[in-house]
Order: C-alpha cells, then structure tokens, then sequence
C-alpha cells in the first residue's frame, strides 16, 4: 500500500468511528476513560510492532530467503518462474503482520485520530430530553466545541490552557453535578457573581430585566400542544423560549442542590448568587427543565464544551445547521 493509500485509509477510518461515535449520541463520561485505555494499549503495540516485532519478522524473513535460494540454486536454471512464484509466497507470509498485531497497532492511528477530535475538538451528542425546544428537539445529533473554553485534558476534565470562559447566552454541555457521569446541556444565564432573579416567569440579572418579547406560538409535534413563545436577548444571543399555559412549574429547591445558602427560595420563583467559578443554567423549555433554579451551579470544572451545530436529527432529515 503506498502513504497516500495507507493515509487514505487512516482518515476514512477515523471518520467511519466518529460518524459512529457520533450516532450512538450521549455516551456516558466512562467512554472518554475506555477511548483512553484503548488508545493506550494500541499505542503500546503500535510502537512494538515497530521498534521490534517488524524488525524480527524482517530478519527472520531474510534469513528464510536466504536458506531458500541456497536450497534451490541448483533447480534455478531448470525452473525460475516456479521458484520465483515460491520465493514470493514465502516472503508474504513471512514479512505478513499477525492477527493480534492488526487488531491493536494497525487500529492505533484510527484510535488517536478519534481520541484526539473527541478529547480535544469535537464531542458528539445526542438530546435525550425537550428541555431545550424550541432551539434543540429530541433526537438532534449536535457537536460540541471543546476548545472555546480551554484545553482540557481528557477524563478528569482538568484545565492546562485557558482560552476563555462560558459567556452569557451559550449552550453548553456540562457533567451534571450530582451525576458527573451524566451529560447535561442548557444555556448559561448566570454568571460568577451575577444576582439572577426568576419570579413570576420574569428573568432579572444584576436587577436589570431580561428583554423579552412575544412572537407566533410554538407547535410541539411530539406532545401536538401549542407553547407561548418568546424571543429573549441573553448578553449578545437572541434565542426563543416558550412556556405552558397557566401557572407553570413550581420552584423548589432539589433533595441535592450545589450550594443551597446561595438561593432564597418564594412563592413566586428563586433568587441566587452565583458563586466562584460557577454557572446558572436553564433550559429554554422553561416549564420543564430541571435546571439551577432546582439542583444549583454548574462549576467551571464540569463544562464539556459548547454545543454549536445540528448535524442530523434521524425523526427530521432536515434539521441541520448552526443555532444560538
């Protein structure tokens, strides 16, 4: 096979795992510590296969090569084409790598190539829930842009390189505080510091009130109910939000919540400071989202990445693009 061949092969490889990896949508975080140990391990036989199994097969071939030509020099006048045909058959399946070296090291390039994107570019996932209709449906294979916030380094989710933080307005993926195993997605409202106010459906940041105007009602397919919809401007990002009729979800503090002294809870909704390093989320499905008004903070620590395109929706062939 020639480089480019061979060069070929890694990337459609790597974009046939991916593609994959991307179809099978949310994965629990154990699949970034599994991708890990496989990349580990293969990357182990890669580099034995070529700093010792080739070269042993490549001396073990010259050596059979060169017992065949002594053994069958006398026969070469009578019969080239024939011993030329048995000297190539012995080359091939002496020079051939083995099943358990093409199993672990030839995989190894696909492997770092998919541990790479996913660790470090791109995640894939999938929505599992209608927290976020109207931007995001259920079924949506969205990617995730893991390097706006920092070099993380895969697994434990630590930060070796700031480049930035989640601003007012994102959507972003994040492991759910209580669950780390669990992949969440909303939006940030809050942020460190900030004063957020939700009562009465009314979103107040710093005591300014978030601009909101009504616009044509939302139809869910999937409930066939109508929503009140609304345009609302977070920082820079314009995005629709929708509520039911009547009095909508009651807020009250989760069993489990991140920092409950933060937030004073009422009648009419929650009021929080948002703490050090931390995150208030909410769903743009606001009646039916568990968010911070419920559990709490999303802590820097936990943010995946920011979740910017729809590639396919499988129930709506025609949902692709970017969204806010």
């Amino acid at each position: 096979m020639s480089p480019m061949s061979a060069l070929t092969a890694v990337v459609l490889g790597a974009l046939g795992v991916y593609v994959l990896a991307m179809i099978g949508g949310q994965v629990p975080t154990d699949f970034a510590l599994f991708l890990f140990v496989c990349t580990a391990v293969s990357g182990l036989y890669f580099a034995a296969e070529a700093w010792w199994f080739a070269p042993r097969r490549r001396e073990q071939t010259v050596r059979a090569l060169l017992e065949f030509d002594r053994r069958n020099r006398p026969s070469q006048s009578t019969r080239p084409d024939v011993l030329a045909k048995e000297r190539a058959s012995l080359q091939e399946e002496l020079s051939h790598r083995p099943w358990w070296v093409e199993y672990t090291a030839g995989f190894f390039p696909v492997i770092a190539l998919v541990f790479v994107l996913r660790s470090f570019l791109f995640e894939p996932f999938r929505i599992p829930s209608g927290s976020m209709i109207p931007t995001l449906q259920v079924g949506d294979l969205i990617l995730v842009n893991k390097y706006p916030y920092g070099i993380r380094l895969p697994v434990d989710n630590h930060t070796v390189l700031e480049l930035g933080h989640p601003r007012r307005g994102d959507v972003i993926v994040f492991r759910y505080p209580h669950q780390p195993s669990q992949d969440y997605i909303k939006r940030v409202v809050g942020l460190p510091g900030d004063r957020v106010d939700y009562h009465d459906r009314r979103l107040t940041i710093n005591g300014v009130v978030v601009p909101m105007r009504e616009i044509d009602r939302y139809f869910d397919p999937g409930r066939v109910q109508t929503y009140q919809q609304f345009l609302e401007t977070l920082g820079n990002v314009e995005h629709r939000a929708i509520f039911i009729e009547g009095q909508g979800a009651e807020i009250h503090p989760a069993m489990q919540h991140t920092n409950r002294d933060a937030c004073v809870y009422s009648a009419g909704g929650v009021a929080c400071t948002v703490p050090p390093e931390s995150y208030f989320v909410m769903g743009d499905n606001r009646d039916n989202s568990e968010d911070s008004r419920f559990w709490g903070f999303v802590p820097d620590r936990n943010v995946v990445g920011r979740a910017f395109f729809i590639w396919m929706n499988f129930g709506n062939v025609g949902r692709i693009g970017g969204f806010h």
